[in-house]
């Protein structure tokens, strides 16, 4: 068992509480930015005058062969080791002798594993936002295309007002431009480097804190030693923005199969992204909108796990805290998974227009504007409401819709009914008419289509 903290200890480590404690399994994702770390690190010794030229050009030269090594399969990283510190380190010595163990000077595997897990989550962050940004354009493309393509919009799940699906595929748009902001926000906040402040008060060693800080790209190094090794807000802050994220694809992935159901039948999912049944042949399942809604409890998990056990922590750093890395990463994969293939499946998609506007015809969706148009006729609103409600009533009771009634059965609840109300109630009036930005409306929609152009150009 690989240790780097034998000294103190007169008996070996239980081999049980050994697995317990490692970290190996899953911890070796780090390896790159374990190595990316240690090479700035020894950098900035030697600029501080800790260690020789020589030294520094030697532990780098070996880093790097570790580096390469790793990537090419030559060198394995196995469960001797209890981290990912001590397997970089221990292969140090091993391949360049004694210098090898100068790597560690001035700093503790605490202020380590926590500038590693800064990185790998700066750099997933980087990622994340390149597949939100991938979903935003598909989504920009599909409100292009479909500024006149009409549909019901619901509440209650229930037929309310017509739409168009440019309209309705906006409101995710502003979902995900503002989960964009969060990881943007989540990045700049933590873009601070906890090396330096060793276990968590600091070394006795002239550290250039702010050159290790630099040569890693961040804005600065962290100010208080004892939140740089016990700080993970910026992990709870990414598994809440995760979930978010989550909360979106789930609620559009739940409309999709809706809308993929015999019942509505408005969209047809391409085969890529579709299953059938091991028994009935009829079937073509939309697995994928399935899957992505079912996935969204298990971030909400990471985020609720890591909460749990932040929150009775004392400083500075604890045990405990290793728990982050495996939820943090499960998490990451799994929104990573979800994005791309949800961006896939809604890119090939076909939309079933007319399907969607005869069902924006029916449920009465016009119901508003019949009302409105008695407003607009010097009927108060109230007792606009009601008159149509009786309309709405008489309707059922013939089986058709407001569009279908006679102008008899109009006047025969109010006389204020002219020709022109089945003008006034049409599909593409009652969408058309709404044109304060925000609304359906073509001339605001295409507002809105210009505003995201923009938005899209200015973070690609």
């Amino acid at each position: 068992m690989a240790q780097l903290w034998g000294g103190r200890f007169t008996k070996e480590t239980d081999q049980l509480v050994y697995n317990f404690n490692a970290s190996i399994s899953f911890d070796q994702k780090f390896y790159k930015q374990d190595i990316k770390g240690s090479i700035a690190h020894v950098t900035m010794l030697a600029k501080s005058g800790i260690l020789t030229d020589a030294e520094r050009d030697e532990i780098i030269k070996g880093l790097e062969g570790i580096l390469a090594d790793v990537e090419n399969g030559t060198l394995p990283i196995t469960s001797e080791y209890e981290d990912i510190h001590s397997f970089v380190e221990a292969n140090l010595i091993d391949r360049i002798g004694d210098v090898g163990k100068k790597l560690h000077t001035g700093r503790s595997r605490n202020d380590q594993v926590a500038l590693d897990m800064r990185l790998y989550v700066r750099d997933e962050i980087v990622e994340l936002k390149a597949l939100v940004l991938d979903l935003m354009k598909t989504l920009h493309k599909l409100m292009k295309e479909n500024t006149e393509t009409y549909m019901p919009g619901f509440t209650h799940l229930q037929k309310a007002q017509p739409v168009t699906f440019a309209h309705h595929v906006g409101a995710y748009m502003e979902m995900f431009k503002r989960d964009y902001g969060r990881l943007s926000d989540i990045f700049e906040r933590m873009n601070y480097c906890p090396l330096g402040a060793g276990a968590l008060a600091g070394t006795t060693y002239p550290l250039d804190r702010e050159y290790t800080a630099e040569l890693l790209s961040f804005k600065g190094p962290t100010l208080n030693s004892m939140d740089s090794v016990s700080d993970r807000d910026y992990v709870i802050e990414l598994l809440s923005a995760l979930s978010t994220i989550m909360v979106h694809l789930s609620r559009f992935s739940e409309e999709i199969i809706i809308w993929n159901s015999n019942e509505y039948q408005f969209v047809e999912l391409d085969d890529a992204y579709s299953t059938g049944s091991s028994i009935m042949p009829q079937k073509k399942n939309p697995d994928i909108a399935e899957l992505v809604r079912g996935k969204t409890g298990r971030v909400y998990g990471a985020l609720t796990s890591i909460l749990t056990t932040m929150k009775g922590i004392p400083l500075a750093y604890n045990k405990d805290m290793q728990e982050d890395k495996e939820l943090t990463f499960d998490a990451i994969d799994t929104v990573k998974g979800c994005l791309a293939l949800f961006n896939g499946m809604i890119a090939t998609m076909k939309l079933n227009k007319p399907n969607m506007a005869k069902s924006a015809t029916g449920g009465f969706t016009n119901a508003t504007d019949a009302a409105d148009y008695l407003v607009n006729h010097g009927v108060p609103f109230r007792d606009a409401h009601g008159i149509v409600g009786r309309l709405v009533l008489r309707c059922i009771e013939l089986g058709i819709g407001l569009d279908d009634l006679s102008l008899e059965e109009y006047k025969a609840i109010s006389d204020v009914f002219e020709d022109d109300i089945y003008e006034a109630i049409s599909l593409k009036t009652c969408v058309e008419k709404r044109n304060t930005i925000g609304a359906p409306g073509t001339e605001a929609i295409k507002k809105v289509i210009d505003i995201n152009e923009e938005y899209l150009k200015g973070i690609e």
